[in-house]
């Protein structure tokens, strides 16, 4: 495959082992092109790049204490292009943070344990049968 039809998929994570370790199960698994950031607002720099899904991190400030939050960043790229799908990731088993994303537009919410990789690769595989059936969709609507 191409890097024409390679899924672009942003890990925002200011966790640099769990970022790499995401990186190389995404590398091992499917035909992705990854870009890392350790930081929301690196994030938002390089949104020209048209990521297909967001992979972010709720807390981001272990490398810099004034950096955006997760959901700053959410904000922020939602508010840029709210087409581009945003998966939360967070070490926070709790509903009211879960709740909380899907209120600022994530796609979904998946805590960090050792099944989130797993987690991640089914969302990921729904968002594209959701826009396959999207495309479909306007197509059959072009037509009638």
């Amino acid at each position: 495959m191409n890097d024409v039809n390679k899924i672009v998929l942003f890990l925002v994570d200011d966790d640099a082992v769990f970022l790499k370790s995401l990186e190389i199960e995404f590398l091992q698994q499917a035909d992705f092109a990854i870009e890392t950031f350790s930081t929301g607002e690196l994030c938002i720099e390089n949104l020209s790049h048209n990521p297909d899904v967001i992979i972010l991190d709720y807390h981001l400030d272990g490398i810099n204490k004034n950096a955006m939050n997760g959901m700053e960043t959410l904000d922020k790229i939602k508010a840029l292009n709210p087409d581009i799908p945003v998966v939360m990731l967070s070490s926070q088993d709790k509903i009211d943070v879960a709740i909380a994303c899907m209120h600022h537009k994530a796609f979904d919410y998946v805590v960090k344990s050792e099944t989130a990789f797993v987690r991640l690769q089914k969302i990921i595989t729904t968002i594209f049968q959701y826009k396959k059936m999207e495309k479909e969709l306007n197509w059959y609507m072009e037509r009638m």
